[in-house]
């Protein structure tokens, strides 16, 4: 023992045993309270000076404080070779993420414009690359094809036959994402206006993963028909991806061999690539732009090898230069994109904050989740008016931007400049790019998403309740939209959130000899009951869901049947009454029966007092035994009654006591307790009135200073149930119960000056 305190330390404590009232005292309690009144929050709110309005704008326009800071020489190249290789990745990127998104590429560049310079101003995450991103795109596409459908836009050929007028579709259907995307931003603006950044703490990790995978599989399933160069019919509504992938494999017999060939090639080279770039990360000054090389590289071969009117492989088509001047929504569509816009808003919102926090972590720095909701609102609401689509950050390009020396959001601002110069200059020349490139480079950047089915085994292995999260999402958005299988997904998660409340873990605690500590007996061995007290200790918070389960719990522990006992209690109480009755009854018997030997007697002219009933039996032994008799039998009925309605042991306060399970004090380890409402404080006087009944006394221990006042709130305390029944700790009360029992240490290894 000596040894292992010189390895791990010792401590020892002496100090006098606490209650709840006695701590108030030592601890001098205050009742005063740090909080502002209304009346002052109103003041402060309203009050207006040079430092409170700087405080405003640096918070609100976080590129006021950093910029006049800007370390030029230290951070200006990490910035300028992170910002270009972003850039780069945005070209394709943008492009591949419109087709996702039924738009038309261009508008996918314009999105990884706008949307990032907004964000350099208002973000607060100096790593996270804001632009288009594949389950963002996916999700407008879905509501893009639903009110904007190609046969909205047929109209009759020059021979008679049925054709899709694409000039008016694809100017509708900017109109629908445009209004889509500044819903999804007002609605972003005002959560964070609302100081609503917490609500991301409901999209756990593992619903946010499982949602991300199955929105990959989503994206790539849309992808087959360009790989394949198929055109499968357009479905809508649950287990429409089902029937998207029968269709495509009805249709596979149609293939175009030369879109197929084109596709494989450049899934080839993707692939190879992207590996030797992850292998090589630490020996490669920078990643190499594959996806740059194969964009150009095919736009070459299409336009010179003349593949587009040879073989009739699908092409982006007119890319127009310049940029369009800003236009207001319609807000008539509003209506109709509500609960999609939402969504939008949610999801994109949370893959932002995660990236922007784990970043944030790495390097030492801070995320303000609510000035995140209002930036991401900003870029959307933004680049609404000029023709953006929803956004959001992406991992590849977040991961490149931070690996390649980021310091600041400087590098966002020349990412823009390359894809600025892009739009404006050399747009037009990727008009021959095949769409199946576009489609490959889809899929390769899906390679991390599709990485997430190994969770699996690892949640497995840790937490089944998060394995089931995650499968419960994956599938319910697999075989439903995705805002839908969104909604599935967190209303179940609530669930296990609930499950997990309503049945938390229940264990009976026992002392670690020469040590204050209390710990569950079944999962430690050293760890001992101490006879006659029962320490019970639940792991969650006592409330309405779980109040009755509670009790059932301490019942089931403790060994004491409240309901058994009490019907005992009530049997013998009858009994007692039952006899009671028949001495009455008794005593009316002999009493008539004097009354008739009285008479007997005084008809005889004998008068007997009970002075000379004594004389006589003390002198002349004559005595009337029939009476005699029957009282001693009384007397002896009586304490015979006595011996059965009396527990020869009583407790502390001299009530029955149960000790048939040798128990006399209960208590109640309520440490992990941090509220209680209504319904548990009305158990916990049950529980005080019933065991109480039947001679157990109950104690709490480890009540947080929150959980007392909510008590006091409530009139929990009482004569019946005295403040003092309170302890600061386990080791408190049970040092309490012994020295009123009256016992030293009653055979266990409890001392108040405590050895660890």
């Amino acid at each position: 023992m000596e040894d292992r305190y010189a390895t791990f330390g010792e401590y020892v404590v002496h100090r006098e045993v606490l209650d709840e009232s006695r701590l108030d005292v030592v601890a001098q309690k205050g009742t005063w309270s740090t909080k502002p009144t209304a009346g002052e929050q109103m003041k402060d709110m309203l009050r207006c000076s040079v430092s409170r309005v700087k405080d405003v704008l640096l918070t609100w326009i976080p590129i006021l404080s950093w910029l006049p800071k800007y370390q030029f020489r230290e951070n200006i190249l990490g910035d300028v070779v992170s910002g270009c290789s972003v850039g780069i990745m945005h070209l394709p990127q943008g492009m591949a993420y419109a087709l996702l998104a039924s738009l038309r590429p261009v508008l996918g560049l314009y999105s990884s414009l706008f949307p990032v310079l907004v964000y350099c101003i208002f973000g607060t995450s100096r790593h996270i690359s804001v632009g288009t991103f594949a389950v963002v795109s996916i999700m407008v596409g879905s509501v893009t094809e639903r009110l904007a459908p190609d046969s909205n836009f047929i109209v009759n050929g020059t021979n008679g036959s049925e054709i899709v007028n694409l000039t008016a579709r694809d100017l509708y259907r900017v109109q629908v994402a445009c209004s889509l995307t500044v819903l999804a931003g007002i609605f972003q603006i005002l959560l964070g206006l609302v100081k609503f950044g917490f609500m991301v703490m409901y999209l756990s990790e593992p619903l946010v993963r499982g949602y991300t995978t199955a929105s990959a599989c989503h994206v790539c399933v849309s992808q087959l028909k360009c790989l394949f160069g198929v055109k499968p019919a357009r479905f809508i509504g649950p287990f429409y991806l089902v029937y998207t992938v029968v269709d495509i494999c009805r249709l596979l017999p149609q293939t175009k061999v030369p879109e197929l060939l084109v596709s494989v090639v450049a899934l080839s080279v993707l692939i190879v690539v992207k590996e030797i770039n992850d292998r090589y990360r630490q020996k490669l000054p920078l990643p190499i732009p594959i996806e740059l090389i194969v964009i150009v590289t095919a736009t070459i071969i299409t336009h010179f090898c003349g593949l587009n009117s040879e073989y009739s492989i699908d092409v982006v088509g007119e890319i127009p230069s310049g940029l369009k001047p800003p236009r207001v929504p319609d807000t008539t569509l509003f209506s109709q994109i509500i609960g999609d816009a939402f969504a939008i808003a949610i999801v994109g919102y949370a893959i932002n904050i995660s990236l922007g926090k784990t970043f944030a972590l790495k390097h030492g720095y801070k995320v303000n989740s609510n000035q995140e909701l209002v930036s991401l609102g900003l870029c959307n609401t933004i680049g609404g008016f000029f023709r953006c689509y929803a956004v959001a950050s992406s991992m590849s390009r977040s991961l490149v931007q931070e690996s390649t020396g980021c310091k600041t959001q400087i590098a966002g601002m020349v990412s823009s400049v390359i894809v600025l110069i892009t739009v404006l200059k050399i747009g037009s020349l990727f008009e021959d790019l095949p769409k199946a490139v576009l489609s490959t480079i889809v899929i390769v950047n899906l390679r991390g998403m599709f990485k997430q089915f190994m969770d699996m085994p690892m949640l497995w292995k840790s937490n089944k309740v998060d394995l089931l999260v995650w499968l419960v999402t994956f599938i319910s958005t697999i075989l439903l939209n995705l805002d839908l299988g969104l909604a599935v997904s967190i209303g179940f998660s609530m669930l296990t959130i609930i499950f997990k409340t309503q049945l938390p873990r229940y264990s009976i605690l026992g002392n670690v000899p020469d040590t204050e500590l209390y710990l569950d007996i079944e999962a430690y061995k050293e760890a001992k009951e101490i006879p006659g007290i029962k320490i019970f200790h639940s792991s969650g918070t006592i409330n309405f869901t779980n109040a009755e389960m509670y009790l059932e719990s301490l019942q089931e522990k403790s060994g004491i049947d409240i309901g058994k006992l009490q019907t005992e209690r009530k049997n013998q109480e009858a009994k007692q009454r039952r006899e009671q009755e028949k001495q009455k009854k008794r005593e009316r018997d002999e009493a008539k029966k004097n009354r008739l030997n009285k008479n007997k007697d005084n008809q005889k002219g004998v008068v007997l007092s009970m002075a000379d009933t004594d004389s006589d039996i003390s002198g002349k032994g004559q005595i009337n035994w029939g009476y005699r008799s029957d009282k001693v039998t009384s007397d002896s009925d009586s304490d015979s009654y006595e011996v059965v309605t009396v527990d020869s042991k009583q407790g502390e306060d001299g009530k029955k006591s149960s000790y048939r399970s040798g128990t006399h004090s209960i208590i109640l380890d309520v440490s992990a307790t941090s509220s209680l409402d209504t319904v548990a404080v009305k158990t916990l006087k049950n529980i005080f009135r019933d065991f109480g009944d039947v001679g157990v006394t109950i104690y709490l221990a480890g009540c947080q200073a929150c959980v007392v006042e909510q008590m006091e709130r409530a009139n929990f305390f009482s004569e019946f149930v005295p403040k003092s029944c309170l302890f600061v700790s386990v080791h408190d009360a049970v040092l309490h119960i012994f020295k009123k029992l009256g016992q030293e240490n009653n055979g266990t290894d409890l001392f108040c000056d405590t050895k660890m």
